[in-house]
C-alpha cells in the first residue's frame, strides 16, 4: 500500500473508533440510567427501554457508516495535501536519476520537516551539479593535456622513421623530455584522484617538519634561480596523510620559487596556529596578477603566466592538487594577489581534536624554526 492509502485508512479507522466510543457511551447511558418503563409515557402508549435500544442500533450503524465514508474521503484528501511536497521531492529525485541536475524543488511554505528535506535535497543537487561540471571540465582538460605529449611523441617517431639521417640522440632526448612530462602529468592526476577520494590513512603530522623537508628538496631549484627562501613558524600538528601533505607543501613552495622574481625579494614560508587552526602561508615576489586570474589558479590546468622556463613549466595541476588535498583534510585554500606583485597563498587546516596529540612546545607557543634564510 502507498503511504497515502495507509494514512487514509489510519484517519478513517481513527474517526470510526472515535464514533464507536461515542456511541458506546450513549449505549451505556441507555442501559444504566434509563428505566425499563418511563414514569410519564408519551401519548399513545408506554415507552420501554427496549424500544429505545431497537431504535438506537440502526441509527448508530448509519452514523458509523457515515463516519467511515467521511474518514476515507477526508483522509484521502488530507493525506494528498500533506504528501504533496514528498511527491515533488520524488519527481526531482527521478529527474536527477535521469541526469538532470539543474532542477530545484524550491518548496514554499512553513519551515516543517518536508521543507527541511527539500532544502537539503536542493543543496545536494547543487553540489552534485557543480561536482559533475568540474569533473567534466577536468576530464576534457586532462584528455587535452595528455593528447599533446602523445601527439608530439608520434610526430617525433614519424620524423625519425622518414628521415634516417637525422641524429637519433636528438630524437631520443626530445622523446625523453616529452615522456617525462607525460609521466609527471599522470602522477599528478593520480595524486589529485587520491586526494579527491580521501583514500588515505590519517595520522599525526607536524606540518613544520614537512616544510623543512620540502625546502630541502627544492633547494637546488631555488639556488639555480637565485631565490632566497625564509622559513619561520611554530610546531604545527595536524592529522592527515604525511605523503599528501608533503605533496601539498612541496607544490606550494615549488610554485613560489618558479614564479618568483629574485630581484624583487625572497620567498617566505611560515607555519603557525590561529584560532585552533593550523595555517601554512607561502608568499613570493612575482608579476602582478589580476584578481580575476588569481581566482582561476586553483582550477586544473590553469597557469598564471607564460614566463616559465621549459625545465620547470609544470602541468597546471599544482594549486589544484593543493586545494584538493586541503579540502580532503577538511581545510581550505586562499590565494591573494600581493599589491607589489606575486601571491600570498594560505592553507588552513583544523587542529587535532585530541590535545594529547599536540607537542608540549606547541602548547607553550615555542617557535623551534625561527626565521632563517636558505
Amino acid at each position: 500500500m502507498s503511504v497515502r492509502l495507509k494514512l487514509t485508512l489510519s484517519y478513517a479507522c481513527f474517526l470510526v473508533l472515535a464514533g464507536v466510543l461515542l456511541l458506546a457511551s450513549v449505549w451505556l447511558f441507555l442501559l444504566r440510567d434509563v428505566p425499563d418503563v418511563l414514569a410519564k409515557p408519551p401519548p399513545g402508549g408506554v415507552l420501554e427501554r427496549s424500544v429505545l435500544v431497537r431504535n438506537f442500533l440502526p441509527a448508530a450503524g448509519s452514523v458509523l457508516f457515515f463516519l467511515l465514508l467521511f474518514g476515507l474521503l477526508g483522509g484521502w484528501i488530507l493525506a494528498g495535501r500533506m504528501l504533496a511536497p514528498l511527491t515533488r521531492i520524488t519527481d526531482a529525485a527521478r529527474m536527477a536519476a535521469n541526469g538532470s541536475l539543474s532542477h530545484r524543488i524550491r518548496l514554499e511554505g512553513t519551515e516543517d520537516e518536508f521543507r527541511e528535506l527539500a532544502d537539503a535535497f536542493d543543496a545536494m543537487l547543487a553540489r552534485l551539479e557543480a561536482h559533475v561540471a568540474a569533473q567534466r571540465r577536468f576530464a576534457a582538460n586532462a584528455s587535452h593535456e595528455l593528447r599533446t605529449p602523445l601527439a608530439i611523441t608520434q610526430a617525433l617517431l614519424e620524423v625519425a622513421r622518414n628521415d634516417p639521417a637525422k641524429d637519433p640522440l636528438l630524437v631520443f632526448d626530445r622523446l625523453h623530455a616529452v615522456n617525462a612530462r607525460a609521466i609527471d602529468l599522470t602522477e599528478a592526476l593520480l595524486v589529485l584522484s587520491r586526494a579527491d577520494q580521501r583514500a588515505f590513512t590519517r595520522e599525526p603530522v607536524d606540518l613544520s617538519l614537512l616544510v623543512e623537508e620540502a625546502i630541502e628538496t627544492l633547494l637546488p631549484i631555488a639556488e639555480k634561480r637565485r631565490v632566497v627562501i625564509i622559513a619561520s613558524g611554530h610546531i604545527s600538528r595536524v592529522v592527515g596523510s604525511a605523503t599528501l601533505l608533503l605533496q601539498m607543501t612541496t607544490n606550494l613552495v615549488h610554485n613560489a620559487i618558479v614564479h618568483s622574481l629574485p630581484e624583487r625579494g625572497p620567498v617566505w614560508v611560515n607555519t603557525g596556529i590561529h584560532a585552533e587552526t593550523v595555517v601554512l602561508t607561502v608568499e613570493n615576489h612575482g608579476e602582478k596578477l589580476s584578481p580575476h586570474l588569481v581566482s582561476t589558479l586553483a582550477e586544473p590546468f590553469q597557469r598564471g603566466t607564460q614566463r616559465l622556463r621549459n625545465d620547470h613549466a609544470g602541468v597546471g595541476l599544482g594549486l589544484a592538487i593543493v586545494k584538493s588535498i586541503a579540502q580532503a583534510h577538511d581545510g581550505s585554500l586562499t590565494i591573494t594577489p600581493r599589491p607589489a606583485g606575486g601571491l600570498r597563498v594560505t592553507v588552513a587546516l583544523p587542529t587535532p581534536p585530541d590535545p594529547a596529540i599536540l607537542a608540549p612546545d606547541q602548547r607553550r607557543g615555542v617557535s623551534p624554526l625561527g626565521p632563517r634564510p636558505r
